[in-house]
């Protein structure tokens, strides 16, 4: 098994995941532009009203049935019967749930146009309802190719055939809801073909009973995590306007999306792969050692060079409407390295038993957030985005600790990692300083941009082609992992292959 317990079909996973989601990264990238040049800051605040309404109902739908499919040592056709059954119908009280709490829902956030964007948005309770099974049957199969080539193709299929050319034509709020629900229809139908499963209705079954104590406590986790995730927007909202929370949402979905995008590679698969070693927790504890010390190493300088470069980016990408999301773009940038850790930290929970402790300790963060917010959300944007950092940097901190905990890993551990992250961000932040400079006299953000990039690119990459040790063991492994073909760069800089405890050549 490689990876030091991530065995090849994890990896093959991982790799799938990687390369589907950086084609989607384009792909949304492309779209999210085009579609904020299009429409402007409002009508994004409009509809990503009706976005924090539909998150929230789409874990009341799930419930979380379908993922103890996934959860489950083996998995029978009552199973998949009793989850579907189940999620279509909470997925249908839901939609008609949200729908009859339009009108009041427009109402608190004092928005008219909101209301015709929750209602249709509804449908998508029922299309995600019942994809479910399907989609975490291919999760539970380490099926990444497959989930890469139905990620790429309904947000092309949603925001790109069907968003782009009705903003086009005018549509306003409606070109995004009817991207979405094209994207959530896409979703349903390619799943199921890929993944068939049994369709006849059973409404109970042997392992019902613990179906449903996991979605219970899906659910309640689900909920608590909404909230962390979403009351900033709920609050800017509810407390500015809607062209603030345009300018919010954006700049927190740039940002989010290279995270998102990396989570969904590596979260599901160390999932799944840790759900086939919850007795194993020495494996699971190098795999996570191993994944932190790549994210300090490796995702931290990458970040904190966009977030250094977030002024040129909005600039370039999105216009001089959008400036307002500079500033926000720029702090949650630098923070979402712990997204990242907090994403990974969770599994960890989940594969030893101790999945309530995701519920139990954020709950006290909730509580903080939430006074957090009221106190300082009215005062601007700069504000509100400064509370969801510190409160995503806690959850990061609070879950990995925990994490750290089950696994008898010691934070000690991680000091030169860290060391190593911090040294390569200063390369780049140099890199990003020179740049500037050197094309202040030009006032042109791609030559800042380019300049900035290529300056910090050999800034990082010099020494670490002189002395790849600064690297460190564990992230060289993660990077041999999946890109093999750099072992005889590293083999000529004195870092031979050992071997690890099952006899398997390791770097």
């Amino acid at each position: 098994m490689s990876m030091s317990g991530l065995g090849h079909s994890g990896v093959a996973a991982v790799k799938w995941g990687t390369a589907s989601t950086l084609f989607r990264f384009i792909l949304q990238l492309f779209g999210q532009v085009m579609l904020a040049r299009i429409l402007g800051p409002e009508v994004f605040g409009v509809f990503a009203i009706g976005m924090v309404v539909l998150t929230f109902a789409g874990f009341m739908t799930s419930f979380g049935f379908s993922w103890s499919l996934l959860q489950r040592p083996t998995v029978q056709h009552e199973d998949i019967r009793f989850a579907l059954t189940w999620q279509v119908i909470v997925g249908l009280l839901t939609m008609a749930g949200v729908y009859f709490l339009a009108p009041g829902l427009a109402a608190y956030f004092r928005e008219p146009r909101a209301q015709f964007v929750i209602q249709w948005l509804s449908l998508a309770c029922a299309l995600t309802a019942a994809a479910g099974p399907s989609t975490y049957l291919l999760q539970r199969d380490l099926n990444f190719r497959a989930i890469g080539m139905i990620q790429v193709g309904s947000y092309g299929a949603g925001y790109l055939l069907v968003g782009v050319p009705t903003a086009l034509l005018g549509g306003g709020e409606a070109s995004l809801v009817a991207a979405w629900l094209v994207q959530a229809g896409v979703v349903l139908i390619a799943s199921y073909a890929l993944k068939p499963h049994p369709l006849r209705p059973l409404f109970w079954c042997a392992g019902a009973a613990t179906a449903i104590r996991t979605g219970r406590t899906v659910f309640v986790t689900n909920i608590v995590n909404w909230v962390l995730n979403n009351m900033d927007r709920v609050l800017i909202g509810r407390l500015l306007n809607t062209q603030a929370l345009g300018l919010y949402n954006v700049a927190y979905n740039m940002a989010t999306l290279p995270n998102s995008l990396l989570l969904g590679a590596l979260q599901p698969a160390f999932l799944a792969a840790g759900a086939q070693l919850q007795n194993q927790l020495p494996r699971m504890g190098r795999i996570y050692q191993t994944m932190l010390a790549t994210v300090l190493v490796l995702v931290l300088p990458a970040f904190v060079f966009l977030a250094l470069i977030s002024d040129d980016l909005v600039r370039l990408l999105y216009g001089t409407a959008w400036h307002g999301a500079s500033w926000v773009l720029q702090i949650l940038f630098v923070c979402m390295p712990a997204y990242v850790v907090w994403g990974l930290s969770t599994p960890v929970l989940w594969n030893s038993g101790r999945q309530h402790l995701e519920f139990a300790l954020q709950v006290p963060l909730v509580l903080l957030g939430a006074a957090g917010f009221y106190a300082l959300a009215g005062q601007g944007l700069r504000s509100a985005a400064g509370v969801a950092a510190a409160l995503l940097v806690s959850r990061a901190l609070v879950m990995s600790l925990a994490a750290m905990r089950v696994l008898q890993l010691r934070w000690s551990s991680l000091l030169t990692h860290t060391c190593r992250g911090l040294l390569l961000s200063g390369l780049c932040g140099l890199g990003v300083w020179s740049g500037h400079h050197a094309t202040i006299g030009f006032d042109s953000a791609w030559l800042s941009l380019l300049v900035s990039g290529l300056l910090s690119l050999c800034a990082v990459s010099i020494p670490i082609m002189l002395k790849p040790q600064l690297l460190g063991a564990a992230t060289i492994d993660m990077v041999l992992r999946f890109l093999p073909q750099f072992s005889t760069f590293f083999y000529r800089h004195g870092l031979p292959p050992r071997t690890d405890s099952i006899g398997e050549q390791r770097i």
